[in-house]
């Protein structure tokens, strides 16, 4: 497999999206400008050449649209291969690629979320614990943080105080998100539509700078929704999926 990395010169026409084939597509302009503003904060996005959903995403940890605190970590924000590509050590290849570039940077090692048992839109903690990772540290609601250090004896990585107790305090369903996920761009009025047709009390929240994000009530500040201030899932929801989750 040959890789490539997009950066500014390349980003217009280059094909990111790990399941959007069209470049014009409303979702992929939401990712793509999203990435356009992380490069020059040190954002990689690499990605297989031929089209399809390969690729790895990471930026320095101090600029993770993540309530975390991890100085002089590298933070993936996604790894992702699948359908007909998985099985072929494409992951192994992405992530060694990071690490590569992680150590030349002078980083003390990568971070990543997950979870105990595989979530949605979250690294496969088998994967994780076959490549050396370990958990660091642990959410209310089952979210993990999980490192691998360089060297040993380094500190490591935790979340931040606002993060560690997800909760809002607020009635009714209310959505975190941000541009980082393109699917938002799609799914988020779909839902707000939904929630306004059928009267559920129902807020959104765009999670618009790097310093909210990382002062979020939630680990996972990509799609988060609250009901009645408890923490309920991190998985995109378009209309049915929504009407089934409330029961509606």
């Amino acid at each position: 497999m040959e890789y490539i990395r997009v950066t500014k010169d390349n980003l217009e026409y280059e094909h990111i999206c790990c399941a959007i084939s069209n470049n014009k597509d409303v979702q992929v302009s939401s990712k793509k400008s999203w990435l356009a503003d992380r490069f020059d904060e040190g954002l990689v996005f690499l990605k297989s050449v031929e089209r399809g959903k390969c690729f790895i995403e990471y930026i320095p940890a101090e600029n993770a649209w993540v309530p975390i605190e991890a100085p002089e970590y590298m933070y993936i924000d996604c790894l992702w291969v699948s359908g007909a590509l998985k099985g072929h050590g494409y992951s192994t290849d992405l992530l060694n690629a990071c690490i590569e570039d992680s150590r030349e940077k002078g980083k003390k090692g990568l971070c990543i979320l997950c979870s105990a048992k595989k979530k949605p839109f979250l690294a496969d903690p088998k994967f994780l614990k076959y490549k050396g990772f370990s958990v660091c540290d642990e959410a209310d609601n089952g979210i993990q943080l999980w490192y691998l250090p360089f060297e040993a004896g380094v500190q490591m990585p935790k979340f931040r105080e606002c993060a560690k107790h997800p909760h809002v305090d607020e009635k009714g369903y209310v959505l975190y998100y941000t541009n980082q996920c393109p699917f938002n761009a799609k799914y988020v009025p779909i839902v707000e539509q939904t929630a306004s047709a059928n009267n559920i009390p129902f807020r959104s929240v765009r999670i618009d700078s790097r310093e909210a994000a990382q002062n979020a009530p939630t680990p996972v500040t990509n799609y988060a929704l609250f009901y009645d201030g408890a923490y309920l899932t991190n998985e995109q929801m378009n209309d049915r999926k929504f009407l089934k989750l409330i029961g509606g």
